[in-house]
């Protein structure tokens, strides 16, 4: 059993957000449990990468759409990090239809993915800091969930509700030591972003005319993870106002 000081857990970690949230962590010499759901491949890849960056770490698999699922692997992980200091939700699933067009078994899909597979994560993953006195959980969310976007209705409702629920997370566990955040990487080149990614032409709105740099928002998720004073927050990575 590894017996690092420091341990994460990072959902939907064989993805590019997800992989740079992994490696950022394992550059400070944390224990990674790498989560994916059906890329197995990619997901140890993300594992080699920990290791290339000084951490260690295992694969865990989950479909978090399903709770029993989702307890099964916080069991596993339990046993093998042995100390829990933060977990990450960053598992998720994209959309593209307008609204008017959209299909109700797509709709489902994501929701189910983004919405309540985060709730499943979250309920299990405090269980664990709550019986040990406390720790951070970090939410992935979305611009889109603010303000809209148009295309992706269901994408950007479902960020939205992720919203309430880590603000009505942050205030339940708040009186045992359980920071809860939602942190918002801006517009990230890949697979999820597909080809609704915006060239450079499309960004006028962002105050600075570009993106944030993926491995500035992988060390605010380790930053925040790491503040003992902050919870119920949204942090946003570019240069757009809220």
């Amino acid at each position: 059993m590894h017996q690092r000081a420091s341990a994460v857990l990072v959902t939907g970690a064989s993805g590019g957000i997800g992989r740079a949230i992994s490696v950022a962590f394992a550059s400070r010499g944390w224990y990674v449990g790498v989560h994916y759901f059906q890329s197995k491949a990619a997901a140890e890849s993300t594992r080699q990468a920990v290791l290339r960056a000084g951490g260690t770490g295992d694969l865990y698999q989950a479909d978090i759409r399903q709770k029993n699922d989702v307890q099964l692997m916080m069991d596993v992980y339990r046993r093998t990090a042995r100390k829990h200091n933060v977990f990450v939700c960053n598992a998720g699933v994209g959309s593209g239809e307008l609204l008017i067009r959209q299909k109700e078994e797509d709709w489902t899909q994501v929701m189910a993915t983004n919405l309540t597979g985060t709730f499943h994560c979250l309920c299990a993953m405090a269980e664990v800091l709550i019986e040990q006195g406390g720790g951070a959980i970090i939410v992935i969310g979305s611009y889109a969930g603010l303000h809209g976007s148009p295309g992706q209705a269901a994408y950007a409702t479902s960020k939205a509700g992720l919203i309430g629920l880590i603000k009505t997370a942050a205030h339940e566990w708040g009186p045992y030591n359980v920071r809860v955040n939602l942190v918002l990487p801006g517009w990230q080149n890949t697979s999820l972003a597909g080809e609704a990614m915006p060239g450079p032409d499309g960004l006028t709105d962002h105050l600075l005319g570009r993106s944030p740099a993926l491995s500035e928002v992988a060390k605010t998720v380790v930053h925040l993870a790491e503040l003992s004073d902050v919870s119920g927050q949204i942090w946003n990575c570019d240069s757009r106002e809220l």
